[in-house]
């Protein structure tokens, strides 16, 4: 019986991988290095400190997972999580070690593989405005704000890592004529 209980370990701990690897604010902040140059390092150990928080705590609440994850987000690499991701990794995460507790070894593995089946590619990508860098160094804690765009990288999406809506250019970029000479810009309403 302790090989299965090893069994449905290895399966936990893949579990947890997998979802933390599906979760779009993890893959952005690693992929922007947002935890430094060892951004790879941390995500991997985070895999880690969350399979640990769990065997240790077996009667988690939903907030406090989202709490524990919010908290190594920030900690780790200085993200706040608003993308309202953290009840459902948190629940994703809550299932996994309830088929664990259960030794269910079946359900653990088809949950990771659903999880990463849909998995979604996300890139970010910083937005300009008018006044690029004009103010950059008198501007000490600035904060960058970015655009997020999904795709799909498995066959599933159940509307999980659904596609950006095409919207008009024009209405996102700031047309030259619109600049005035002090650096205000014209602000016109849609038609």
């Amino acid at each position: 019986m302790a090989g299965s209980g090893d069994d449905t370990r290895a399966l936990f701990r893949a579990g947890v991988h997998a979802v933390l690897e599906a979760w779009p604010a993890l893959q952005i902040a690693v992929e922007n290095g947002f935890g430094g140059m060892h951004s790879l390092e941390k995500a991997e150990w985070l895999g880690s400190a969350v399979e640990d928080y769990f065997i240790r705590n077996a009667d988690l609440e939903l907030d406090e997972v989202e709490d524990f994850l919010r908290e190594l987000m920030t900690n780790e690499f200085d993200t706040v999580v608003e993308d309202g991701s953290l009840p459902q990794v948190s629940q994703q995460l809550q299932t996994m070690f309830y088929h664990f507790e259960r030794g269910d070894g079946a359900a653990l593995k088809e949950m990771a593989s659903h999880i990463t089946q849909r998995k979604c590619g996300v890139t970010a990508t910083a937005l300009k405005t008018a006044r690029e860098t004009d103010e950059d160094e008198d501007d000490g804690g600035s904060v960058e704000e970015m655009e997020v765009s999904a795709t799909n990288d498995g066959a599933a999406t159940d509307g999980v890592c659904s596609q950006p809506e095409p919207s008009d250019p024009e209405s996102q970029t700031i047309k030259e004529e619109d600049i005035v000479e002090d650096g205000w810009t014209i602000v016109r309403r849609k038609k």
